[in-house]
């Protein structure tokens, strides 16, 4: 059976808390224990609200941090061990969630684009290439002498995404890459991403806190809460029999603009108060332990 392009299998980030004069007040676990694959040419869904481990995941799969235990392997190769390789950058490309501030505003697209294929020290006809990559995320060519102020959000995020197709990758990490975008153009950039899969062989994986973008888009989600994946399923399971009350509270908050979508969400009470962040359960943990300890 071929490997999965991706596989993080008990990926546990820590970070260290300091207190006062610089003092240790213990560790927080970001990303706590966390294992999933993706197969070649599917989509793996990874949804949860802020604070709950998704970029921390990504900024490990990109080499950009390495986590505390755990491995990471791509097509069966750990990358862990040592710095992220130009091959392993080249195999993994990312899709920030904010592309004006992903792109350099002194560069017109087609700097922004070549950048990457220097960086990679692509051999071919460069000029080509870029002429390629526009017409992959359906721009004219001319765009290429544009700056970064004269595109639409939906058209930045498009030169984003060529910038990442410059080097051939096999796995694109989308972080939130619709979430500064309005509604009509989100639609139009899932559309193009699904259809690069299907002309490139691309690997995705989604991270987004809007489970509604991954009912028609993902294969796989998981739910991350507090840097656990609390429920992974195929995306029809999920949005149609939730498991974890976590999982329901998305669902429950999703937007609705008909009576038939409104009863398909979940119904459950509201619940008052903000969701616990790492730190308040470490608060809790060494509340639980001295008070153990004084009895």
């Amino acid at each position: 059976m071929t490997a999965p392009v991706l596989e993080l299998r008990d990926v546990v980030k820590t970070y260290a808390l300091k207190g006062a004069f610089g003092r240790s007040a213990g560790e927080v676990r970001a990303v706590d224990g966390v294992s999933f694959a993706i197969q070649k040419g599917d989509v793996y869904g990874l949804a949860g609200e802020s604070g709950s481990g998704k970029s921390t995941i990504a900024r490990m799969i990109m080499g950009l941090t390495p986590p505390t235990s755990g491995d990471i392997l791509i097509d069966g190769q750990s990358i862990l061990g040592r710095q992220a390789t130009l091959a392993h950058r080249q195999q993994v490309q990312m899709v920030f969630q904010n592309p004006g501030a992903s792109l350099n505003p002194r560069r017109t697209v087609g700097q922004s684009i070549r950048v990457a294929l220097d960086a990679h020290h692509y051999a071919g006809d460069r000029k080509a290439r870029l002429a390629e990559l526009l017409e992959m995320v359906q721009m004219p060519r001319h765009f290429a002498d544009r700056y970064p102020h004269e595109l639409s959000g939906g058209q930045k995020q498009r030169v984003a995404i060529a910038r990442a197709l410059a080097v051939e990758p096999r796995l694109l990490v989308l972080d939130e890459p619709t979430s500064a975008l309005d509604v009509s153009v989100q639609a139009r950039v899932i559309e193009l991403l699904e259809g690069l899969i299907e002309q490139l062989g691309l690997t995705y994986l989604f991270i987004s806190h809007d489970l509604s973008l991954m009912r028609n888009f993902a294969q796989d989600v998981g739910v991350l809460y507090l840097g656990k994946i609390v429920e992974t399923d195929p995306v029809a399971s999920v949005f149609a029999d939730p498991r974890h009350d976590y999982t329901r509270l998305l669902l429950a908050s999703v937007p609705v603009i008909s009576a038939e979508e409104e009863a398909l969400r979940p119904k459950i009470p509201l619940i008052n108060g903000e969701i616990p962040t790492a730190e308040d359960l470490l608060a809790l943990r060494t509340q639980a332990q001295t008070k153990e300890a004084q009895t």
